[in-house]
């Protein structure tokens, strides 16, 4: 024989204050991870040296448990910098002008407990005794040559733009596809704009 019981109000409550704890406390799991591993690009400029726009930045990068875990193990991270510099017009859409994009490899090496911080495009490498040493250096941009000034009409208006990633593509094939679906690996800022007039 099977007896139906009604549910007390009590118990309903006691449910639903269990489940929004829950919920809770998911949240500030969620938003915890979130705030520890991220890229930010606080501030970026430009100024014009010898004919040539060179940017000047300031970012910030904080990696997840899982990258720093993969970083000490050997496995080296490449960081991405994507810059865009757009001809700002009033009647048409705005037109690219120019992109760029500026890679450096993060990688340490066990042995010598030293950090090597490998500027992709021109090759040039530092060595740093500290992982922390190595992200302020990264975060830390300075005179990197953006474009010409020949190549800017001076009557216009021009918007730069700058954004900061990790490049997966770049991490080893046994680690991709876990890194595709995994949030952790997820890192890249918002993109950081102002405007430029020749």
């Amino acid at each position: 024989m099977a007896f139906i019981t009604r549910a007390s109000p009590r118990s309903s409550r006691a449910r639903l204050r269990v489940w929004g704890l829950c919920l809770f406390a998911l949240l500030g799991l969620v938003s915890g991870v979130a705030h520890a591993a991220r890229f930010e690009v606080h501030s970026a400029s430009t100024s014009l040296v010898n004919q040539v726009y060179v940017l000047n930045a300031g970012i910030s990068y904080e990696f997840s448990e899982r990258a720093l875990n993969a970083l000490a193990n050997g496995v080296p991270l490449t960081l991405r910098m994507d810059i865009t510099i757009e001809h700002e017009r009033n009647w048409w859409p705005d037109s690219t002008v120019a992109e760029l994009e500026q890679r450096y490899q993060l990688q340490y090496h066990a042995l010598s407990g030293l950090h090597v911080l490998r500027n992709v495009n021109s090759g040039a490498s530092e060595v740093y005794p500290t992982l922390r040493g190595a992200l302020y250096a990264l975060g830390d941009v300075r005179d990197l040559p953006v474009i010409d000034e020949k190549l800017l009409d001076g009557d216009a208006r021009y918007i730069i733009s700058i954004r900061v990633q990790l490049d997966i593509e770049s991490l080893p094939s046994p680690l991709r596809p876990f890194a595709y679906i995994t949030p952790a690996w997820w890192l890249s800022s918002d993109w950081y704009t102002w405007s430029l007039r020749p």
